[in-house]
């Protein structure tokens, strides 16, 4: 089983250029509409409460926040560890233009040009699952991501779907990955993926480095 035994805030930056200075390939990206749920999943999935903040006014949030996270497998008891990226929500409204303009620069300059990002996490809220914002999102992924890195799609709040609405959502997404922060639904089989991941990216590292 893979857990989180720890997980402290690291600094915020406003770009890529005040990000922090590492030459790891181990930042897992975690991105979403504002009001998804970002916050809440950080906080589930790394089990501390007030780690990522839940803010009330969606899109408030201009910085891109680090924390780092130690994992553990309880099978071996062998730790690794990794950088969340809590990016700033998108698809807000109440910001002056001018502001939006620079914050989706920043966003997209970090997104496209960040060499140390190993995962991207797009997150989905499961009600609102053909949102042209999030196919937006995922068309630039797509087109901006590199062969080394990995982009999950996560639908959150799948508590709030009844067993036939879960089942049709399956339907239109096979692969899809549904979570429920709230009911801890989901959040071993996020930390199993994001954990082997950056296991097999570690483990590759290190056969290079010997030769």
């Amino acid at each position: 089983m893979i857990e989180i035994v720890d997980a402290s805030f690291v600094t915020s930056a406003p770009n890529i250029m005040a990000a922090p200075d590492t030459t790891e390939q181990n930042e897992v990206v975690f991105m979403a509409r504002s009001n998804v749920g970002k916050s809440s999943l950080l906080n589930a999935l790394t089990n501390h409460k007030g780690l990522a903040k839940v803010s009330s006014t969606p899109g408030k949030t201009r910085l891109i926040n680090y924390f780092d996270v130690t994992f553990i497998d309880r099978e071996n008891s062998e730790k690794s560890f990794a950088k969340f990226v809590d990016l700033p929500g998108f698809g807000y409204a109440k910001v002056s233009k001018s502001i939006k303009s620079d914050w989706e620069k920043n966003l997209t300059d970090y997104i496209s040009k960040r060499a140390q990002i190993k995962i991207f996490i797009h997150l989905i809220d499961c009600r609102h699952p053909f949102l042209e914002i999030d196919k937006s999102v995922s068309d630039f992924l797509l087109e901006n991501s590199n062969e080394s890195q990995y982009i999950l799609q996560i639908f959150t709040k799948i508590d709030k779907l009844n067993q036939k609405e879960q089942n049709a959502l399956r339907k239109e997404f096979p692969h899809a990955i549904m979570v429920s922060s709230s009911k801890k639904k989901g959040l071993p089989k996020v930390l199993k993926i994001i954990h082997d991941i950056l296991k097999e990216s570690s483990d590759l590292q290190e056969c290079i480095d010997e030769y």
